[in-house]
This record gives C-alpha cells, structure tokens and sequence, in this order.
C-alpha cells in the first residue's frame, strides 16, 4: 500500500549509498521528497528520474550539512507546505581517515564532527520546532555499529557515532511529549556505498574492503529505514543493530568468501 501523497520526508546525504537507497524505497511507495546533498547535479538526475516513474513531487536543496548559515538558507527557502516535514532521516555522515590517536589529521576529525555530529544537529534544530508545533513527526538518525563499540584505529569516527547514539536519546526523550518518534539505524558494513572511499581519501586499492565476505548493502538498510518509518502510530523502534551474516562484531568477519 503507498503512503499518503501528502506525506513528506526529508532525506540529508542523499546522492549516493545509504541516503540514494532510502530516497528510491520512499520514491517507489508515493512519498514526497526533499533531497539534499553537496552534489547539485546528481539530486537533479534524482528528481527527473522520481517525478517521471512515481508521479511524486521532488524538491532538492544543494548544499553542505557543515555549513550552519547555508543550512539554514537552505530549508528557510522551502515554502509553507514543503516545510511540513512529517519524517526527517539524517543520513549524511562519513568516515575520514584511519590512524591511530596519536597520527591522526585534524583536518579529518574537523570533517566527521561537523558532518556526523553537528550537521546532523543543525537539520534537527530547524525541523524539529515545526514537528513540535503539529505534535507530529518521525527523526531517524544514521548511526553505525561504531556508535555501539571501538574498534582499533576508528577513535574519532566512533566517537561521532556515539555521540549520535546519545543525541538520539536524548533526542526521544526531549520530544516524546510531543508524540514524536526518534529511532536511529547502526548497520554495520555497508557496500553500495561511498564509505570506504571517503575514509581512504578516494584511494580505490584501499576501499576494496568487502570483495571477501558479504556485507549489507545500501538497499538493505534502506528496507530498514523504510520498515521503522511505517509502523503503527503507537509503536517507535527506537534502534536497530544490523551486520551482515558474515559479521559478527567491527573487528569480526568472516572473510572466507563470498557466501
């Protein structure tokens, strides 16, 4: 069964991995979009592609979640109707780097704490009073298994992603009064996905991370997002911890081959 047409949902980091996955599953099902991501031309492609095979309607903001003041441009462009965001998935978040605590580029800790943890907090910062005014709405955080244990040379990246974690919570419980939903996805590795490029600065040799053992792919998760987006009014799952069968922990893999 579609959704109802008048439902919107705002999707960060939308133009490639996780992010694209989900905007295609809500796509197919008759929601109404607002993509947005850094790469202009892409949520172009997307929104001619979406409009033309779902009969949806598809508004796309170009810019970086980094960025406060063009963040805020951004959705206080939206008129009156497309403001009313019903859910809102706070997809972008990135890995940079992969060094020890003591060789590790502050240029890159800078890049995931202000992607991974205050962007995601200047999206919900402008949504969520419009949420709270309606007493209605659904924020859905990206998180990872890396917001749930350490693994050895992701120090910063992890600590990003437990901050996401923290913030969920506190998150639900700031917003619950105001029949709210907060839930957060933690999937562990991810192909289909610009991941492992971005954390080895677009080094291909080094992203070849998942060609022995199977891990989740971007549609996976995305089946996820969509299914906690969908339940009842009564029912929030408030978090879901995924791995592929072959995974068993960040640092336990079974790398035996492609099952």
């Amino acid at each position: 069964m579609k959704a109802p047409y008048s439902k919107i949902v705002l999707i960060t980091g939308a133009t490639s991995g996780i992010g694209k996955a989900t905007s295609a599953k809500f796509a197919k099902q008759g929601y109404n979009l607002i993509l947005t991501g850094r790469r202009l031309s892409i949520l172009e492609e997307l929104k001619k592609k979406y409009k033309r095979k779902y009969a949806i309607k598809v508004k796309i903001l170009g810019f970086d979640v980094r960025d406060s003041a063009a963040t805020k441009k951004a959705i206080s462009s939206l008129d009156s109707h497309w403001k009313k965001v019903d859910i809102l998935i706070n997809n972008a978040g990135l890995a940079k780097g992969f060094d020890p605590i003591h060789k590790g580029k502050i240029s890159d800790w800078e890049t995931m704490i202000d992607t991974n943890v205050k962007g995601l907090l200047y999206m919900t910062r402008l949504i969520s009073p419009g949420m709270v005014k309606r007493c209605s709405g659904h924020i859905i955080n990206i998180c990872s298994t890396a917001g749930h244990e350490v693994y050895p040379k992701g120090n910063v990246y992890c600590a990003t992603k437990h901050a996401v974690d923290a913030l969920t919570k506190g998150m639900r419980l700031d917003l619950s009064q105001y029949k709210i939903k907060v839930s957060q996805i933690s999937p562990g590795a991810v192909e289909e996905t610009e991941f492992a490029l971005n954390r080895f600065d677009g080094d291909t040799e080094k992203s070849k991370i998942y060609e022995d053992y199977n891990p989740l792919t971007s549609r996976d998760v995305a089946r996820t997002i969509y299914f906690v987006a969908t339940q009842p009014a009564h029912v929030n799952i408030q978090d879901v911890l995924m791995m592929g069968t072959q995974q068993a922990s960040s640092t336990v893999i079974d790398r035996s081959g492609r099952k």
